[in-house]
This record gives structure tokens, sequence and C-alpha cells, in this order.
């Protein structure tokens, strides 16, 4: 104990800080104080430098903890053990375990800032908390956080929309195409930064950042533009990523908790693996689980817009569905226009009597976008929400899709955060689209099924080198986007598209099925395409899980090619996507399914045939076809 002591005051005089260790020990991060009076920390795995160090801090109104820092103290090791359960995503009942300590330091004035980490055997993840009661009012002004990359490393990025630009002023969305094995320190293109998730490659390590724990407190962050010497750094948003005449930056009279920054670190599989966007966000709030019920919709939007959502087609989609022995129905835009209100709840009974669920679209606007679509201007006070919620349910509806958000300010986290508590009252489904990446919030609302948050499937029917562009993009939706959040790329078609040429093969589409984690997976193929497919692949669709026991990485390579395994019960299904104009044989070791032979669908020699065959569990090599993919099943 003396010894201990000793150290401590050692530790303390000269503002260095314990390595704290995962439950493995194969990470460590060391935590110091500069001899400038700065902040910051590095990650080592194995011994081998992850990050190298980078700066910690942050600035409010009135006090600044950037520099003249001194560590005042630091708390004993304490191991986190949590077991939560899922509905959506990669795995069902998830462990996370790992070791947290506090480091107490005060600035030059003498206030007091806690910096808390944890480290668990797949990442790190730091975040800030400010009870100084000195500080009446905890106005966030910026932080000095960074992730700092030796310059050899490559990045995986998706730029930044600029706010108010793009179609109706409706970005930032979240959706431009990622930028693959570039070199760190590149700017931003568009000048306004890099979304979350963000994938870095460093020799055999791979690390993946984002955030988590988002409580409507806070505003959302991002990646800064610019990167100079592969020094990353948290940007917020710009002004007018705000609810309407609300407020941009955190701001509060009691105690400031920024979210977790978080940093998965390891192999390319662990990485993949992880589920820490979850393992940081809040526990779940109270809701029926009766109500939560993942699964499949038909949807007639995307090839055939808006004209499409009128009584006798969406009566047609939801025959489609039962058909499909599929869950749910999705009604998009100018409903209540084009079918009304009544008519919907004639739908909805029409449905629910065949065993569907009928979900409906709304504007989020409000006034930051331009976007004409109705309904619109329903949601924006909590009595016009709870009206228009109690509304929905009376008539049958099963969940709502909001549109169309304005981007990442702390009043539109809180707008986001308010929605998923109302909808929670009133037992509803919610799938945000146009928005912002959700950042763990499934865990928190189990009523969020989805999130868009990407540049999907519809865009490839507006313009070709949208799709052309789409089969990379799929993979890196599915290496990146998709890695701790539910995603609504809106996958699958399988028949024409208009004017657009389908490059990518049928094996491909159909893949996506399993590749991508949805709570609600909305399908855009409508019913003449899925009348052109063999039987056996309308019954893989039929019999495609809900959710997900979980999940595998296998094999991949962002913008290149990606194969993964979901466990549904006693069941593995095998899912594989070629993005490359050439063939691709991947070798996969699937001896964890143990002595099973599975059924297989590929490619066929055509561009749009399917053909089947057996494979075997152990180690298989399985060729793709160019732009082509497979699904395979071991019961």
């Amino acid at each position: 104990m003396k010894k201990l002591s000793v150290l401590l005051g050692l530790a303390l005089a000269t503002g260095a800080a314990f390595a704290l260790q995962s439950p493995d020990r194969q990470l460590d991060v060391s935590v110091l104080v500069n001899p400038d009076q700065t902040l910051s920390y590095s990650i080592k795995r194995n011994g081998q430098p992850v990050l190298l160090p980078s700066p910690l801090g942050l600035k409010l109104a009135g006090a600044d903890f950037s520099q003249g820092l001194k560590l005042a103290g630091t708390s004993p090791v304490r191991p986190v053990s949590e077991r939560y359960t899922m509905a959506v995503g990669k795995r069902g009942v998830i462990q996370y375990r790992a070791n947290e300590q506090v480091y107490s330091l005060v600035n030059a004035a003498g206030h007091k800032m806690e910096v808390a980490f944890r480290v668990s055997d797949d990442g790190v993840a730091f975040r800030y908390v400010v009870a100084e009661p000195r500080l009446a009012s905890k106005r966030f002004v910026g932080e000095t956080t960074g992730f700092a990359f030796d310059p050899k490393t490559r990045a995986f990025l998706q730029p930044m929309a600029v706010a108010k630009s793009g179609w109706g002023k409706t970005n930032p969305s979240y959706e431009e195409h990622y930028q693959v094995d570039m070199p760190v320190g590149q700017p931003a293109p568009l000048k306004a930064g890099w979304v979350f998730p963000a994938l870095f490659r460093s020799g055999e390590t791979w690390v993946a950042l984002t955030e988590a724990n988002m409580d409507g407190s806070f505003h959302a962050s991002r990646l800064a533009t610019d990167s100079p010497g592969g020094v990353y750094r948290i940007d917020g948003p710009t002004s007018p990523e705000v609810f309407t005449n609300g407020g941009l930056l955190a701001e509060t009279a009691g105690t400031l908790v920024t979210p977790w920054r978080v940093i998965a670190v390891g192999a390319l599989s662990t990485v993949m693996d992880s589920t820490l966007g979850t393992d940081l966000a809040a526990p779940a709030v109270p809701f029926d689980a009766k109500l939560i019920r993942p699964g499949h919709a038909s949807w007639s939007w995307p090839l055939l817009k808006d004209e499409a959502t009128v009584f006798d087609v969406q009566k047609k989609f939801i025959d489609y569905a039962v058909d499909m022995k599929w869950d749910y129905t999705l009604v998009d835009a100018e409903w209540d226009r084009q079918i009304g209100y009544a008519k919907m709840a004639e739908l909805a009974r029409y449905a629910a009597a065949r065993g569907v669920g009928v979900l409906v679209w709304y504007n989020s606007a409000g006034a930051w976008n331009d976007a004409p679509q109705t309904p619109r201007n329903q949601l924006l006070t909590r009595d016009a929400r709870v009206k228009e919620f109690a509304r929905l349910r009376k008539m049958g509806v099963k969940g709502v899709k909001i549109d169309f958000f304005g981007g990442d300010g702390a009043s539109m986290i809180r707008y986001y955060v308010d929605i998923l508590k109302d909808a929670a009252a009133a037992g509803l489904l919610v799938n945000f689209h146009g928005a912002t990446l959700p950042r763990g919030l499934e865990r928190t609302f189990p009523n969020l099924m989805t999130a868009e948050a990407i540049r999907g499937f519809e865009f490839t029917t507006f313009d070709q080198k949208d799709h052309d562009a789409v089969a990379p993009h799929a993979v890196n939706a599915a290496m990146i986007r998709n890695l701790f959040d539910p995603m609504d790329f809106t996958p699958m078609v399988f028949g024409d598209m208009g004017q657009i040429k389908r490059l990518t093969r049928n094996g491909f589409e159909l893949a996506q099925s399993v590749l991508f984690l949805s709570g609600i997976q909305h399908f855009a193929e409508i019913p003449e395409g899925m009348a052109s497919v063999p039987e056996y692949v309308r019954s893989f669709l039929r019999d495609l899980p809900r959710r997900w026991d979980d999940s595998r990485f296998l094999a991949g390579y962002p913008g290149s090619h990606v194969v993964l395994a979901r466990q549904a019960g006693s069941s593995w299904y095998v899912a594989g996507v070629n993005a490359e104009q050439g063939e691709r044989t991947v070798e996969l070791d699937l001896s964890f399914i143990g002595k099973r032979k599975g059924a297989m669908i590929t490619d066929g020699a055509g561009q749009r045939e399917f053909s089947q065959a057996e494979l075997q569990s152990g180690k298989v090599r399985v060729t793709l076809k160019p732009r082509g993919g497979f699904v395979a099943v071991f019961r």
C-alpha cells in the first residue's frame, strides 16, 4: 500500500497516469498531462502503437479545459460488466466487459473536469464530465479531442454534406459516397467534415470511430474537414443545423456529460463484429415487448414513386406482403392527400385482417427544409405529436417513417429523442429517413427499428451514375455505415429499373437481404419483379429471419467484397457480394457451423439468372461473379 501511495504521488507530480488495460490485456491506454499542461492519450495493441499521442480537452463558456491543466487524481480501476438484449442488430444477447478509470483534472481557474475511459477487448471509449458547481451554466464552445494516426495509415470515410444544400435543402443526410483507401490527412472534399462511423487501417490493425449515448442533451459530432499530419479532430454541427429557433450546441445548468467517443480497435474481424456502438448507449426505456416486432416490408415508392401512393396500389402491396409472408407495408409520401385518413384506416384494417401491419410516412419539417411532400408540420410540438400518434394508433397504424431532418444541432437531436419518446408512449415503431446516424439510439429506444443515414437504393433509381457506383458503395455500407447501427438501405431489385441499366447481378441483390441490418427491411422490388424469379428465391425471402442471434465477419475489404454469417436459432445464413468487375474467389472458414451442408443460391450464367448449389461447412472456397453474390442456409 505504501508503494502504491508513493507511485500515485509521483504520477500526480509528473502528470503521468497509470496505463489502463483491456480485460484480455491486448489494449493499453495511456493518459498524460503534457509539460505544456495540455492533456493527451495514446492507444497500443499488443505493445504496438495504434493511436499516437492525441489531444483531449473541452472549452466551455467561462471555463477552458484544453490548457493549463493539472491531474488532481485517478479513480481505482473499476470492472464494468453488463448483459443486455437487442431486437435490432447483429446480436440478440450482448455481454459487455470493460475496465474503467476516471481522471480528475483542474484548470488554471481551479475548475474541475473528469475524463472517464473504458477499455474493452474490442476498443476504447471516453467521455468528459463537468459538474463544477461554480459554473451555473455549462455552455459548450468547442473541444480539442483528436485521433492521431501514423502517416502510413489508410482512411475509409464518407464526406459530410453542406447543410441546406441538395434537393429541398434537405442536407446533411449522411448520403455521400465513401472515399476508400486514401492516405490520412486528406481534407474532406465538401469542406463540411467527415461523418461517423469513420474507418482506418494501420498495418494489421483496424480502427473505427463513432460516438454513442445520445440522450437529447448534446449535439452530434463529426470529424473536422482538415486533419494535418493525420490528426483527425472532433468538430460540431454548423449553424443551420437546428430545429426552428433552437440551440446549436450543448448547454445545461446541471452536469455536462458528453457522448462517449468510441474507438473500436483490433483485427478487421474484431472491429466488424464489435457492438461498442450499443454497449456505450443508455439502457432501454420501457416499451411493450409485444410491440417490438422486427420484420420485412413491401414498399411501392422506390420504383413507382409518389404516383403509386393511392388506395388501390397500396392494397395490392398489402396482398404482395401477404404472399411473401412479410410483416409490413410502408405507405409513403402524400398518403394524406392521395388516400386520406379515413381510407388509410380502412387499409390498416384490411392489412391487419391478413396479418400485415401498415407504416406511414411524415415530413419532419418545420422550416429547415423546402420539401413539399406531406404530411408535414404535424410533429413539431409535443401536443401535436401526441394527438397525431394517438390518431394513428386508433387507425391501426403500426409505425411511422419520418423524413428530411435538418442536421446535428442539439435542438435537432432533442427533436429525434422527443419523437422516439412520444412514439414509444403511443406504441409506435419508428424509422428515420433523411436523417443522422442513430449512434446507439436503437438500444435506448427499442421502438427505433431503423434509420437511413446512407445513400441508399432510391438514389440508384434517379441517376445512372449512382447505380454505376452502387456495388462498391453497398460493400462500404455493410462494412462501415451498418457497423454499429441499423441501416435502411431499402435493398433488392431483380427486374428492370426503367431508364436505369442495372449492373448488379441478382445474386448481389439477394445477398443484401442478409448483409444489411435493419429492424424493418424495406424491400424495393415490386410484385412483377418478384414474380420473375424462381420459387426457391421467393421461398428463401419468405423464410428469412426477422432478427439475428449472432453475426460473424468472414471475409472482405471496403469497396471490394464482403462475406458475413448470421445466426437465427439453430440456423446459419451466410451471404457475400463481390463489387469488382472481375470474378473473385473467397476462402471461408465455416467450421463454427459444425458438420452441415448448406443450400446455396447464387448467380447463374446470365446477368439475371439464379442457380442453386450445395455448400459444405468447414473450410471452403466460393467463387463470386463480377458484381455478383450468394446466400447459403445451414439448417
